[in-house]
């Protein structure tokens, strides 16, 4: 079995996925960010390298993504890089540290512990990135539980996060919609593919996330024009 590294290498070979071909070019200040922003997740990391390589694919398939669907590629990038930043806690560190930070979802905090990464992050990382915009960390936070009203960017990192190249071979199907359908389209593709995933595996659904879920068919309906 292949390394995380070698398989992320293997993945983004050539340019990347043949579903994503699509050319993304940075300046000079942009490229020593970008690798910043990496080095500083490979340290953090460094003791989960299937995260890590999850991470940082992650990160090439929204910059991939946000320049085909009209989004700005480089916050892209970094937004998929960081955000899974907090995935090295512990359950009972996380649940203690979204506590500790305010976050309250109406239900206990250890029901819905995987959620709670993306959250974190967002709440505690500007201190350390300040020079990142508001639009970055609202992406971070979103792309676990996501919501019925996503900015691109916020759209754009949670369907990385579901369909880069590591991910399991069954997500062939999602990316076979990437630049023909719309974002919004594939954003609701893979929401709600999550939702019957969870419901599938038979684990506990977020209440929050079937009030998402019903926001966004109606919203959908409304925007055919349906009664």
């Amino acid at each position: 079995m292949s390394s995380p590294s070698k398989s992320l290498e293997s993945a983004w070979a050539k340019g990347g996925p043949s579903w994503l071909d699509v050319s993304v070019e940075y300046g000079e200040d942009q490229l020593a960010s970008i690798e910043g922003y990496e080095n500083a997740v490979r340290e953090q990391l460094a003791p989960k390298p299937k995260r890590l390589a999850h991470s940082l694919s992650v990160g090439l398939t929204a910059e991939r993504l946000a320049a085909i669907y009209g989004v700005e590629p480089y916050l892209a990038r970094v937004a998929g890089i960081l955000h899974d930043w907090e995935k090295v806690l512990p359950a009972r560190e996380s649940i203690a540290r979204a506590s500790g930070l305010g976050i309250e979802l109406g239900v206990e905090l250890a029901l819905v512990e995987p959620l709670l990464h993306g959250m974190i992050a967002a709440r505690e990382l500007p201190e350390r990135f300040p020079e990142l915009p508001d639009d970055v960390w609202q992406a971070i936070d979103r792309h676990t539980l996501g919501n019925a009203h996503m900015s691109p960017l916020d759209m754009v990192v949670f369907v990385a996060d579901g369909i880069e190249p590591l991910r399991r071979p069954a997500d062939a199907i999602k990316r076979k919609l990437v630049g023909k359908a719309s974002l919004s389209d594939l954003y609701w593709e893979c929401f709600s593919d999550g939702v019957s995933y969870v419901i599938e595996t038979r684990r506990y659904l977020y209440p929050g996330t079937l009030s998402i879920y019903n926001d966004i068919v109606l919203e959908r309906a409304q925007e055919r024009g349906d009664k």
